[in-house]
Formats: structure tokens, sequence, C-alpha cells
């Protein structure tokens, strides 16, 4: 039994920006991590005694590392999707229908 019947005469689109930006997608996810965390760093670094302000600008890059890290997730799972749908496509199994009985059709 064979899983995967590609559908025979199927023409595959070519590939598009979803290779593209999957290939750049480490470099933003660095890139804006260590934009972030470099300033968190400093004030950790720098100084004894943390303030109010700053222990508010540290909560502020950690979000701003989160959502960073959540876009860079969403825009993976995109270009993944783009790229399975742009794949060969396959057929399913043929399933036989049971034999049809044409007395359970009639009405009483």
């Amino acid at each position: 039994m064979n899983y995967f019947n590609k559908l025979p005469g199927f023409i595959k689109t070519p590939s598009g920006l979803e290779w593209v930006l999957f290939k750049k997608i480490p470099h933003i996810f660095s890139i804006g991590t260590l934009s972030s965390c470099l300033p968190i760093l400093n004030i950790y670094l720098s100084n004894e005694f943390i303030t109010r302000e700053q222990q508010q600008t540290i909560y502020q890059l950690m979000g701003v590392v989160f959502s960073v890290w959540f876009f860079t997730g969403v825009i993976a799972i995109g270009c993944i999707v783009v790229i399975i749908m742009k794949g060969p496509a396959y057929v399913a199994d043929p399933y036989e229908l049971p034999k049809e009985n044409r007395n359970l059709e009639k009405i009483p």
C-alpha cells in the first residue's frame, strides 16, 4: 500500500518569497533578540542598584524580546504552510461504496 499517491499531471509551483524569508528568519530572530537584550545587559552590568525606571525599562525590553520571538515564529509557520501548499498534490486511496439496497430506499 502506497501512502503517497501523487496526482498525475500536476505541475509544481515554483518557489517564491517564502524561501527567501524562511532563510532570513534566523538573522531576524538573532538581531531582534540581541538589539533588545544588549540594553538590559548594560543596565545590569553598569548599576549596582537598579532604580524603578530602569526596572520598568527592563520589563519593556523583555516584552519586545517576547514579541520578536512570537512574530518570527508566526512568520516561520506561515512560510512552512506556503511551502507545503506549493508542493506536489496527492490523491487519497479510493473508497469503494457498499452495494446499494433499493428496498431500503422505498417509502412505506
